[in-house]
C-alpha cells in the first residue's frame, strides 16, 4: 500500500526530475522511490560505519557467538 507523503525540493532539482521524468516517460513518484531506494544501501553503509566507530570507542558491548550461544542456553 502506498501512502502519500509531502516534501520540499529545491527548484532546480525539481527541474530536473522534471526533465527526467519527461525524458523517460515514468513519473515524479516513480523516480523519487528509485531514488530513495538507491540510496538505501548508502544509508546502510552509514549505519555500519557509525556502529564500527561506536565499538572501537567503547560505547556498546560486544559479546563472542560462544557467549551469546551460552546465554540462550545452545551449548
Amino acid at each position: 500500500m502506498k501512502k502519500a507523503i509531502n516534501i520540499r525540493l529545491d527548484e532546480s532539482l525539481l527541474a530536473d526530475l522534471d526533465v527526467y521524468a519527461h525524458e523517460l516517460d515514468r513519473t515524479r513518484t516513480y523516480l523519487i522511490e528509485k531514488a530513495v531506494s538507491a540510496y538505501f544501501d548508502t544509508l546502510d553503509e552509514m549505519i555500519s560505519d557509525k556502529r564500527i566507530d561506536e565499538v572501537k570507542r567503547g560505547d556498546v558491548e560486544v559479546f563472542s557467538l560462544e557467549q551469546v550461544a551460552q546465554q540462550l542456553g545452545l551449548n
